[in-house]
């Protein structure tokens, strides 16, 4: 079980990493490239970026290190929350094929967050 949530965390942080990355330090090519970015303040999206970014730390870190390795459950559960007010976000602006990618991520995060808490 470690090594599938050793696994889940790697890739949500990817996942997590690349979005939030474009969200807050590449807000053109976030506009190009999810069009809701570019209706919603720019703070919005960069605050969400920062977000994103300080959870896919997170995920990692407090695990891999031992320092406070209650911490990574926490990330994974404030970036499930992340990602499901934005698939609520998505439901009422009627983009539902953009749910997708929402439901994955808060699959992934939901499951390092119950596997770490059983641990």
């Amino acid at each position: 079980m470690n090594i599938a949530l050793w696994i889940v965390q790697a890739v949500a942080g990817a996942g997590f990493v690349f979005s939030g990355w474009m969200k807050a330090f590449q807000y053109e090519k976030a506009k190009a490239a999810w069009p809701w970015a570019g209706d919603v303040p720019s703070g919005l999206v960069r605050g969400i970026g920062l977000a994103e970014l300080v959870g896919a730390i997170g995920l990692i870190v407090p695990q891999a290190t031992g320092i406070a390795p209650i911490w990574t459950p926490m990330a994974a559960i404030a970036l499930a929350l992340v990602v499901a007010l934005g698939a609520l976000f998505h439901i009422r602006r009627g983009e539902y094929k953009e749910i997708g990618v929402n439901i994955v991520f808060l699959a992934l995060a939901l499951f390092v967050a119950i596997g770490r808490i059983a641990l």
